[in-house]
């Protein structure tokens, strides 16, 4: 097993930035650049970290479902930290919308392969038994996805609250969809949450918002204030998965008129 990576060290594997409209399709643009008129700007950042003896990923990434993308990516950049995709020991899902889990399979050879085989893949037991009681699962290809992993990855469900690993916790919070996770990683010397999208970005620290891709708004937005005052009390560094600049950082201050004071962890 490769052992270049630092101690603990969590790291971003960003995908890039894309333009997302109301037909879901992620258009790959510049970190710099604006999205389409009436699109989102969302950029994709799985994360990497290091404990003991484990290599373990918090969300993959979107995989083949998006314009100019592939598993290769997330594959480059694990190598760029002295990795390969067969180092990786777990994987958490904070929910299941496909540009979270895409990278779990691909079809560059023409069928479907798991891009990490020898990874346990952790999530939630509900969720999971949600998309597999849909009839579609977004349109047929992505159908054949789930099935796909569902017959071959090894698959361990969560509870609503969990710990599956001394220094790694999920919790169920809702929001962004019904059954989307809080992961948590703590191992005594370095901390980080990660809440997909109920707080995905730094620009959402000090917003007070319902966003309309929720599942449930009202449950989001509360969630999230919840999420950034555990950040800052017990001093969480915050993974923002679609942040374009600076996914990982700290909130260090807090002001009752300015809010909390957000410093990128390098």
């Amino acid at each position: 097993m490769a052992n270049s990576v630092t101690k603990n060290l969590a790291r971003p594997l960003y995908e890039g930035t894309f333009s997302v409209g109301l037909d879901k399709k992620f258009n790959r643009i510049d970190r710099e650049d604006p999205p389409a008129k009436g699109a989102l700007k969302i950029s994709l950042n799985p994360f990497l970290i290091e404990s003991g003896d484990k290599y373990i990923l918090f969300d993959v990434g979107i995989g083949d479902f998006g314009e100019d993308t592939s598993t290769e990516t997330i594959k480059e950049n694990l190598s760029a930290h002295g990795l390969t995709e067969y180092d990786i020991t777990d994987i958490f899902l904070s929910h299941l919308h496909y540009d979270h889990l895409g990278g779990l399979a691909g079809r560059g050879s023409g069928y479907w392969e798991l891009t990490f085989p020898d990874a346990k893949l952790w999530v939630s037991g509900q969720g999971w038994a949600d998309v597999m009681a849909k009839e579609e699962f977004y349109d047929e290809e992505k159908t054949a996805f789930a099935h796909f992993l569902d017959a071959k990855a090894d698959l361990h469900f969560l509870d609503e609250e969990d710990q599956p690993y001394p220094e790694v916790s999920v919790k169920t919070i809702g929001g962004h969809t019904k059954y989307s996770q809080l992961l948590a990683f703590d191992d005594g010397k370095q901390k980080y949450l990660m809440a997909g999208d109920v707080l995905a970005n730094r620009g959402e620290v000090n917003r007070t918002f319902e966003a309309k891709y929720d599942v449930d708004p009202k449950r989001s937005m509360k969630m999230r204030n919840q999420i950034t005052r555990k950040a800052y009390e017990e001093d969480f560094a915050i993974m923002g998965y679609h942040d374009s600049h600076h996914s990982i950082f700290k909130l260090t201050d807090y002001d009752e008129q300015q809010g909390y004071k957000i410093e990128p962890v390098a």
